[in-house]
């Protein structure tokens, strides 16, 4: 069955899950220590909570029955520390157990982190970034929810409760008895409730994973909204959304509303009918007026944990549900992996390419890792038995109309997929017997989509990576024709770049890119998808200069739709519908008139006719 849209985030899970619990284990046994001492702080707790309806019935039933107001005294003092006593161990146990959560929800972010960075371009292709951020935040701090206030917390509300129901039935098995009358009907309450929150907790998190994933849509398309005037419509489907949200929130309210009230009421009918007949059997000489008021307080003391077990219901749902998500991302096996025994490139790195009969496909479910899945007719081929090589230092463009296989053709030489039938080398070793950390740092990339990261220029640059000198920033700079903006901006390489490069222009974003690949040197240089298409006329005299001089001696590989901007490369590749139909120079290809010659005649028809 296919998977909707939402499937992922209306995973309503157990209350409990002992597989998952365990897996969860993992992340909480490195702090076993802190977590066993506030389980011990717990117990303390529990068992000092016991003393002061105890003191209370000593009191009653002591130096108050003998109007002795010295002995009430040293009864008060024991009451006192015993109230601090129980706020030592409370406080105690609270902090730790939030300091673990929030240490173990760090780890697991961490894993989750690195793991998400281990993976190749095909998991992001299928998975969102809002979805994988909310596995990031939303489903950790679940988690977090359930260490602090469902683990710990659980055993502390069983403990004290079995510790009363103990210590009842040890002070007087009559008075014990007639305060757990109303224990059945609590506890059919109580599951009569989860059942109906299931299906209430359902409906909520269905409605705003909608809501959700309309706002995701509508912010990110604002610029369509608004030029054809369709915020109104926007704002109508909005509300609608919102108002089933309201609808099922409310169902959760009505739930609840209903819900606490009535164990209030069987609290307090268990009081009444502990007073009427425990009451009697103080008149009967079976109990003391002390013992009395003593499990009137300890029965009230016994609802307490039974009330926080029912609230706690949902956050194990929710908490079980985020854990089967997260557990779901981090057990996705990565598509491209470093090989067992990986081989090393040859010192120093030439830079010769070669395709072998390379055949690659998105749709690697249907195809198998070896292609068999997929006849050669297979529209859902890519690229067809491509074949050419790329001598060291020779500058490459590939060509072709839109859905031709050009970028995949440069993603495949980055790794970031693997093909199905065929080879891809460096300097005659198969990439896929590299490391992919090794194959990436003798090759580079400038993208269409240039990426910036919040932080300075320098920072953008050299990415973090303190090999990389100031003095070699600038000269990466100044090569890619980037200095003269950069120095224009304020603090010049100190300057702050926003998210995703706001604050500067899309020109500028390429520059960066481009400063960014020379700075780290690589012997295989990708350019991708028109990477000079969005700058002025000026801007991308200066970048074809920067090119000219970057590619000359280096390994690269040129995709453009613009044909006059790769005049001054060695070889052009052209793809036609996955195959690789011509191969030559500039002229040798319009000599051909061919498949080139017509793209050529497209966009320079006037030249042609002149």
């Amino acid at each position: 069955m296919a998977r909707t849209p939402f499937d992922d985030d209306e995973i309503l899970g157990k209350a409990y899950d002992a597989a998952l619990v365990r897996r969860l284990g993992v992340f909480i046994a490195p702090y076993w220590r802190r977590v066993a001492l506030a389980t011990a702080l717990m117990f303390g707790g529990a068992a000092v909570e016991l003393a002061p309806p105890f003191l209370v019935k000593q009191a009653i039933d002591g130096p108050i029955a003998a109007r002795d107001p010295a002995g009430i005294l040293p009864l008060f003092g024991l009451y006192a520390a015993a109230l601090l006593a129980a706020f030592g161990f409370r406080y105690g146990q609270t902090y730790i157990v939030q300091l673990v959560g929030q240490q173990v929800m760090v780890d697991i972010r961490t894993r989750i982190f690195s793991h998400i960075q281990r993976m190749s371009l095909a998991f992001f292709d299928r998975n969102p970034v809002g979805r994988l951020i909310t596995r990031l935040t939303n489903d950790v701090d679940a988690l977090n929810e359930f260490i602090t206030q469902g683990t710990v917390a659980l055993l502390g509300d069983l403990v004290r409760l079995l510790f009363i129901v103990i210590t009842m039935l040890l002070l007087n098995w009559r008075l014990a008895l007639i305060s757990f009358i109303m224990f059945p009907a609590v506890m059919l309450a109580s599951s009569i409730f989860q059942r109906i929150m299931r299906g209430v907790y359902r409906r909520v998190r269905q409605r705003i994973a909608r809501i959700n994933a309309f706002l995701n849509e509508q912010i990110s398309g604002i610029l369509v909204t608004q030029l054809f005037n369709r915020e109104e419509q926007s704002r109508i489907r909005f509300a609608e959304l919102s108002r089933d949200y309201l609808a099922a929130q409310l169902e959760s309210n009505r739930t609840f509303a209903i819900f606490f009230p009535l164990i209030n009421f069987l609290s307090v009918t268990a009081m009444a009918l502990l007073l009427y007949f425990g009451g009697q059997a103080v008149l009967a000489g079976i109990a003391t007026l002390g013992m009395l008021v003593a499990f009137i307080q300890y029965t009230d003391q016994a609802f307490q944990p039974i009330r926080q077990i029912a609230e706690r219901y949902n956050t194990f749902q929710s908490a079980m549900a985020s854990a089967e998500r997260i557990f779901r991302v981090l057990d996705t096996p990565a598509t491209v992996v470093d090989p067992a025994h990986p081989r090393s490139l040859p010192s120093p790195v030439r830079g010769e390419i070669t395709f072998k009969n390379v055949w690659f496909t998105y749709d690697t479910e249907a195809a198998g890792p070896d292609g068999a899945g997929l006849t050669d007719s297979d529209d859902r081929w890519v690229l067809r038995g491509v074949s050419f090589t790329i001598p060291a230092g020779q500058a490459v463009a590939v060509v072709g109309a839109t859905g031709a296989g050009k970028t995949s053709l440069v993603s495949l030489m980055a790794r970031f997929y693997d093909i199905q039938r065929g080879s891809i080398t460096l300097d005659g070793i198969d990439i896929r017997e590299l490391r992919q950390a090794e194959l990436r740092r003798h090759v580079s990339a400038v993208p269409q989509d240039p990426v910036c990261f919040s932080g300075s220029i320098a920072s953008n640059i050299r990415l973090h990576d303190d090999s990389i000198s100031d003095e070699q920033v600038r000269r990466a700079a100044e090569i890619a024709r980037a200095a003269p903006f950069i120095e224009r901006l304020p603090g010049g390489y100190e300057y702050e770049v926003r998210e995703r490069g706001s604050n500067l222009s899309v020109g500028q974003r390429q520059l960066l890119a481009f400063a960014r690949a020379i700075a780290f040197n690589p012997e295989v240089l990708l350019i991708l998808d028109e990477a000079t298409s969005s700058v002025d006329t000026e801007t991308e005299a200066l970048m074809q200069e920067a090119l000219e001089r970057l590619i000359h001696g280096r390994t690269s590989i040129v995709i453009a739709h613009r044909l006059s901007t790769i005049r001054h490369v060695d070889r052009i590749l052209v793809l036609y519908k996955g195959r690789l139909v011509e191969d030559g120079s500039h002229d040798e290809l319009l000599a051909k008139r061919g498949y080139y010659y017509r793209l050529y005649q497209l966009q320079f028809a006037e030249e042609v006719r002149g």
